[in-house]
Order: C-alpha cells, then structure tokens, then sequence
C-alpha cells in the first residue's frame, strides 16, 4: 500500500476523537503500537495526538474525516501511504445510537447510523485485510451488549451492533488460518459522548443500568487484552456478563417487554 520500501506498521483507530475510541488509542500507544487517529473533529484529534506525544509515545497521525463520505476509504489509504504506513492493526470504533420507537426517529439518521456503524466497518475492513494479513495483524471491532438481543426504543442500533458481532466472529474463523486476530468488543453502559448523541441519559428507567457502568478506561483495557490474547468476543464487566446470562435464559415474550420499558424513557 505503501510507496516506502518498508512502510512502518500502525494501528488505525476510529472514531478516536472521545469516549472508548480516545482510550482505546491512548491503550495501543502506551503498549508501543503506532497509532493514527480516524474522527471528525481535527481538534480534538490533534490534542489527543499531542497528549500521547507527551507521554514519550510516538505521535500519532491524525486522519480528520467523516467515514460516511464518499471517498472516505480512499482518503485514509492515501493518508497512510503518504505517511510510509501500513495498517497492522484496525481498530474499527466509530458508530452512533438512537433512542426512540423507528417509526417517530428520523429516517435519513437511522440509515446514517447503519452507513456508519454497518457500511464503514465492512469497508474498511474489506480495505485493509490483506495488508493485515501480510503483516499478521489484528482487527477489534467495538460493537455492544445490545449485539446478543433485540432492542425495542432501540431496534436499528441493536441491529447494526448484532451484525458487527456476527462478523467479527465469522471474520475470526476466516483468518485465523493467515495468523491474524479478530476480536468484538461488546461493552455495557459507558458514560461517553454516545449518551447525548443517542438522546438519552442515566436517568429514570435507564438509571437501572447504572450498576453495569464501567469506565471507557478500563473497557479499553480488556478490549485491548483480549485482543492480543486471541478472544473472539470481549465483554467487560461482571455485572454485563451477569446480564447476558439471563438474556440467554430468559424467554424472548418476557425479555422483549422488559427492554422496551427500560428503554422508554428519557
């Protein structure tokens, strides 16, 4: 991909500007990866990059463009090529939710959030697998808790998040024969951006998800550790695990109701 005779390997985050995507970049940095940063906002990008700088880890590159673009792919790949880069590791974090019934939700901002969370996944992932391969890389795909059910007041986000997680894990069986890695990440609540993003907060119904919050440091950290240890699905969190269990155990008539009220309210 590289003009350079021996491109230097990094590690592409996306989506890097803030929440898990910033400590998902802060984690590949300070464990020696070369980092370039994928988001919207340069300035934030830019500060993120000089605050690793300042913690004596190479500086990243930064890559300030919206994956929704046409173009958007291209525009990456020229930018690592430019740098001397090629993509070891990708780390695809960009994504947004929307709380409400799909029928009373904008319909343009649900497709953007399949184009983001869905489309731009795939591409880039499609995009860089075989300079992964070569260099017997990793791919980390975040996707969510919401991957393992339905979500009504949810549905199109928890859709998105079940597919990021089918083919991750397909993904996984497909290149594990070639040396490479591939792990979904699937957090709980995380007090981030995405919240006021998504249109909603800790309060009222939502407040029973409180006891499953963990820190986007930390998600990072076993996102990061269970990547490099091989897993194909990473959830973080006792009280998240717990959750899971009884999604699994308890009859779809009964759960369904039950996640529509906690998701009701605002």
């Amino acid at each position: 991909m590289s003009s350079s005779t021996n491109p230097r390997k990094a590690t592409i985050v996306t989506g890097a500007s803030e929440g898990i995507g910033a400590e998902l970049a802060r984690v590949f940095a300070a464990k020696g990866h070369e980092v370039v940063l994928v988001a919207r906002r340069r300035d934030r990008l830019e500060a993120l990059s000089a605050e690793i700088a300042a913690s004596g880890a190479r500086k990243p590159l930064v890559v300030a463009l919206d994956l929704c673009d046409s173009g958007a792919a291209d525009a990456l790949e020229q930018a690592l090529r430019d740098a001397g880069l090629t993509v070891e590791i990708l780390v695809n974090n960009a994504g947004f939710g929307l709380i409400g019934p799909a029928m009373r939700l904008d319909a343009a901002e649900q497709l953007a959030m399949v184009d983001l969370n869905v489309r731009a996944l795939t591409e880039l992932t499609l995009r860089f697998q075989r300079d992964i391969a070569a260099a017997r890389g990793a791919v980390l795909n975040v996707a969510s808790i919401a991957a393992f059910m339905p979500g009504p007041n949810f549905a199109v986000y928890y859709a998105t998040k079940a597919y990021v997680r089918s083919f991750s894990e397909a993904l996984a069986q497909e290149m594990a024969p070639l040396g490479v890695k591939v792990s979904c990440l699937c957090p709980g609540p995380v007090e981030t951006g995405f919240q006021a993003r998504a249109g909603f907060g800790f309060t009222g119904a939502m407040s029973s998800m409180k006891p499953a919050l963990v820190p986007a440091s930390e998600v990072a950290r076993q996102g990061y550790e269970g990547l490099m240890a091989g897993r194909g699905v990473v959830v973080p969190g006792v009280m998240n695990k717990i959750m899971l269990i009884f999604v699994r155990l308890t009859p779809r008539a009964l759960l369904m109701p039950m996640l529509a009220y906690a998701q009701a309210g605002r």
